[in-house]
């Protein structure tokens, strides 16, 4: 399967590039090709060029690079891109290194991207609640506000099935169709259930399923399913901790449940999951 990164994977990314850029200076800036899926600003290497990097951090599944003058590089993955930290000056660029970044520290960050799906894009602090690609998003799952009681009310007026939903970054920000499949069977939920019918019994199994989910994927580094690396070069693992995804006609893992797993197609992804125990 190929899977664009989801929120595990961006945290990930974000974390390995805060660890080795906060606090560096970006000496150079080279643009290499701008049609990304949105166009880069013509003078994006001109606004970042010289500028100190403060922190980096996640919005859903977009990277945020907050500059020392209120610049904040706003920044997606795609379905292939991956941003790579060299220890040495910049190498001779590979066919798709589209933006390098050289540190004052000597070392280097190249964003590459063969199906150009991903994008770099630039606002202010100031404006960034406001930016388009940001201003709809639902509550963060891994922040104290996102609550079981939050999440009953996130889907009560939705009349479509709760995996759908949970796919929908209004309702969840940062959900994709790997962890929203692993956390329905976790919680024991049907994804065909309609959202609107969770009660808050189910609410509460299922919010701290999606916890336990995403910081377990966290924690092993992401999953790889063909084109996503982490920062530092290295494949994630979580994949091979998959209870259900990917896992078709096999017997269910849930002890005692004598049901296989069933692959489904909802909008246009592949839903996987136990007839049997998830209700």
């Amino acid at each position: 399967p190929v899977a664009m990164p989801e929120l595990p994977e961006v945290e990930t990314v974000c974390r390995g590039l805060h660890s080795r850029m906060a606090g560096r200076v970006l000496r150079l800036v080279e643009v290499r090709r701008r049609d990304l899926r949105q166009a880069m600003p013509a003078d994006f290497a001109q606004r970042v060029q010289g500028r100190t990097i403060l922190r980096i951090d996640r919005r859903a599944k977009y990277m945020q690079w907050h500059l020392d003058d209120q610049t904040v590089v706003l920044g997606h993955l795609g379905m292939s891109g991956s941003m790579c930290i060299q220890s040495e000056p910049l190498p001779t660029p590979k066919t798709h290194d589209h933006v390098r970044f050289q540190l004052s520290d000597g070392g280097a960050v190249v964003y590459n991207d063969p199906r150009r799906f991903g994008l770099l894009l630039l606002t202010t602090q100031a404006q960034l609640g406001k930016h388009p690609l940001l201003k709809k998003l639902g509550p963060e799952p891994l922040e104290p506000s996102f609550t079981a009681e939050r999440l009953r009310d996130q889907l009560q007026s939705r009349r479509v099935p709760i995996k759908a939903a949970l796919l929908d970054q209004a309702v969840v920000a940062g959900l994709g169709n790997i962890y929203v499949c692993e956390a329905l069977y976790r919680a024991h939920i049907s994804p065909l259930r309609v959202a609107a019918s969770l009660t808050l019994a189910e609410a509460k199994r299922l919010q701290p399923a999606i916890v336990a989910i995403l910081e377990a994927a966290i924690a092993a580094g992401g999953s790889t399913l063909r084109d996503y690396v982490k920062a530092d070069g290295e494949l994630g693992y979580f994949q091979h901790a998959f209870a259900v995804y990917d896992q078709e006609d096999r017997s269910c893992p849930t002890p005692g449940c004598k049901g296989h797993i069933h692959r489904l197609t909802q909008t246009g992804r592949s839903t996987y999951y136990c007839p049997r125990c998830q209700k």
